[in-house]
C-alpha cells in the first residue's frame, strides 16, 4: 500500500492510531495512510481497488487483501472558524460540514484532533515525524488536544467521546485542558444517529467496556446519547438498573477477552431495558394489561432512542425478542417451559434473566430454577414446576436438540 504510492512518486505515511499504538507498545489494529496524492490520484494508482467516499472529508478506501485501508490527503490548516480566510463549510454551531482543502504534512498534523494522533511514519526513510509535540505526550501517557478544546469539540462533538475511549483503552490520562466541557456535552444530541451507533460499538464492545462506561457516566456523556436510560439511572430505581447495565457490559467484555462471539443486541437490550421497564409499569398503573404495556413500552422507548443512536434492525429485532420473552420465564407450570426452551432466542433471554436476578429485579430462585431445568432435564423439578414431570423425556429431547444449535447470549 505505502510502497504503491511511494513508487508512483508520492509521499506516503502511516498516520494516527497505528503509529501511536506502536510507540505505546500496543499491537495496532487499524492502519490509516496519509499522502500528498489527491483523492483522484490515489484512485489512479490503485485502480479498481480504490473508491472515493465522504462529503465532509473526501477520502479513498483501498482494498488490500481482506482489509480496507483508509487513505487521506494532507489537508491545509484553516486556523479557526473566526478567520476570514477559513475555506471550510461550518454551520452556526461551529461544526465542520466540509473540509477538502489540501496542504502540507505539517498543516495536516495541526488539524488532527489529539496530539498523539498527529504522528507520521514515512515509508521512504522509515522515520517518525512529529509536528505537534506528540512524542512527549506518548512518553507521559497523556492525552492532549491540538488547539483550543472548545473550538475543537465544537467542530466535531464526537471528539468528546473519542477522548474517553482512547484514554480509557490505552490507559492514558486526559489532560485537564482536554476534558469534555460540561456545557458542551449536549452537542452530541445533534450528531447523526448512525454515526453515534458506530461510536457506541467502539466504546462498549471492547474488553475495556466497563471502564469506558464509567468514564461516560463521569463526564455526563451517556445523557445526550441515551437520555431515557440516564433518566432512570438518576431516579430512585437507578442503583439496580446500573448494576444490570454494568454486568451486561462486563459479561460482554469477558467474552471478547476470551475470543467468544458477541452482539450489540445484548448490550442495547441492557441499556434500554430500565426505560422499557419503567414505561411499562407506568402504563400498567394506568390500567393497561401487562403484555400490551410491555409491547407499547418497547415501541415507545426504541422510537425515541433511534433519534439519538441508531439501532439497525439486525440488532433491534433480537433485542426486542429478548425483552418479550422475559414474562414467559414466570410461567413454570404445564407445558410452558417445554415450549419456551426451544425458542431461538431462549439462551439470550435466559442470560438476560440472570442479569435481572443479579440486579435484584427478579428473585434469584427463578433464575436458579431455569438453570436447573437446562443443566439436567431429568432432575426432579421444584414444586412450582408441576406439569413437567410427565413430559420429562420429550422435554429432554427438545433441550438436547436445542443445545446442538443454540448460540450464546452475545452471539450475533
Amino acid at each position: 500500500m505505502l510502497d504503491g504510492l511511494h513508487d508512483a512518486g508520492y509521499r506516503a505515511c502511516l498516520v494516527g492510531g497505528a503509529v501511536r499504538d506502536m510507540l505505546l507498545g500496543v499491537a495496532p489494529k487499524d492502519f490509516d495512510v496519509s499522502t500528498d496524492a489527491e483523492p483522484e490520484a490515489v484512485v489512479e494508482v490503485f485502480g479498481r481497488k480504490a473508491r472515493l467516499i465522504g462529503r465532509r472529508f473526501q477520502i479513498c478506501h483501498v482494498r488490500f487483501g481482506r482489509e480496507i485501508i483508509e487513505v487521506s490527503t494532507f489537508r491545509a490548516d484553516p486556523g479557526t472558524a473566526e478567520d476570514e480566510d477559513d475555506t471550510r463549510e461550518i454551520d452556526d454551531a461551529g461544526r465542520v460540514l466540509r473540509d477538502n482543502v489540501f496542504g502540507s504534512i505539517a498543516e495536516d498534523a495541526r488539524r488532527r484532533d489529539f496530539a498523539i494522533n498527529g504522528l507520521y511514519w514515512d515509508v521512504a526513510d522509515e522515520c517518525v515525524y512529529d509536528y505537534v509535540g506528540a512524542s512527549a505526550d506518548v512518553a507521559a501517557r497523556n492525552l492532549c488536544l491540538i488547539g483550543d478544546a472548545r473550538v475543537r469539540y465544537r467542530e466535531d462533538p464526537v471528539r468528546m467521546i473519542r477522548a474517553v475511549r482512547i484514554a480509557t483503552k490505552l490507559g492514558l490520562t486526559i489532560d485537564p485542558s482536554a476534558e469534555p466541557p460540561a456545557d458542551m456535552v449536549d452537542l452530541l444530541a445533534d450528531v447523526p444517529s448512525a454515526r453515534l451507533f458506530d461510536e457506541v460499538l467502539k466504546l462498549l464492545m471492547h474488553p475495556a467496556g466497563p471502564e469506558v462506561f464509567a468514564a461516560l457516566r463521569h463526564y455526563d456523556l451517556l445523557r445526550p446519547m441515551f437520555p431515557q436510560t440516564h433518566a432512570v439511572l438518576e431516579s430512585d430505581a437507578g442503583a439496580a438498573s446500573e448494576v444490570l447495565i454494568k454486568t451486561a457490559i462486563a459479561n460482554t467484555a469477558a467474552r471478547i477477552e476470551a475470543g467468544k462471539p458477541v452482539t450489540p443486541a445484548f448490550i442495547f437490550a441492557a441499556l434500554l431495558w430500565p426505560a422499557v421497564r419503567e414505561r411499562a409499569a407506568d402504563l400498567e398503573r394506568e390500567g393497561m394489561p401487562a403484555s400490551p404495556a410491555l409491547s407499547s413500552a418497547q415501541s415507545h422507548v426504541v422510537s425515541q432512542q433511534v433519534q439519538r443512536v441508531a439501532i439497525p434492525k439486525r440488532f433491534s429485532i433480537p433485542m426486542r425478542e429478548i425483552w418479550q420473552l422475559q414474562p414467559r420465564f414466570h410461567k413454570r407450570r404445564g407445558r410452558a417451559p417445554n415450549r419456551l426452551i426451544p425458542h431461538p432466542r431462549f439462551r439470550a433471554a435466559y442470560d438476560f434473566l440472570l442479569l435481572r436476578a443479579t440486579a435484584g429485579e427478579v428473585e434469584q430462585e427463578l433464575a436458579d430454577w431455569w438453570t436447573l431445568v437446562q443443566d439436567d432435564p431429568t432432575t426432579p423439578k421444584p414444586a412450582s414446576g408441576t406439569g413437567m414431570k410427565k413430559r420429562k423425556r420429550r422435554g429432554g429431547r427438545r433441550r438436547r436438540l436445542h443445545e446442538d444449535n443454540e448460540s450464546p447470549a452475545n452471539d450475533e
